[in-house]
């Protein structure tokens, strides 16, 4: 699997260490930036993360900003992009079973690296529930179209 990750300068040093923590599971990761703290803007990151995503060009993707809104604002307009602001484990896994989340937005500001790699595990390893749930995201591509 290879993650596309991005991130703004308030979340790059959890980017940094979110991405040595998937290296560590055998999980590569394309790094679409940023590459510092220097202040920067997240949508120059994030769209380049989703559309990799979108794209095919990585399984899935994570993108990280301080509150996460903005990362989420940005993914969430690439079509084929279905990306969920997750601060807690259940709510990772409701976003990939109920939604088949594709994008995982972190808040840098509101958790820490042991509960981020926690959601990590739980949202990279939950399967989407399909069922009703299907007819739900079929809606959503519909719409894009």
């Amino acid at each position: 699997m290879q993650i596309a990750i991005a991130s703004d300068h308030g979340g790059y040093k959890l980017k940094e260490e979110i991405k040595g923590y998937l290296v560590s599971k055998d999980i590569s990761c394309k790094d679409f930036g940023c590459h510092s703290e220097e202040s920067c803007d997240y949508p120059d990151f994030g769209f380049a993360a989703a559309e990799a995503v979108a794209k095919d060009k990585c399984e899935r993707g994570i993108v990280i900003c301080r509150s996460g809104i903005g990362m989420s604002i940005v993914a969430n307009k690439v079509k084929g992009i279905r990306a969920a602001l997750c601060n807690s484990t259940d709510i990772a896994k409701r976003s990939r079973e109920h939604n088949d989340a594709n994008v995982l937005v972190l808040p840098a500001d509101f958790i820490d690296i042991k509960l981020a790699k926690e959601v990590i595990d739980v949202w990279l390893t939950t399967e989407f529930a399909g069922g009703r749930h299907l007819n739900r995201i079929s809606k959503i591509s519909k719409y894009e179209e």
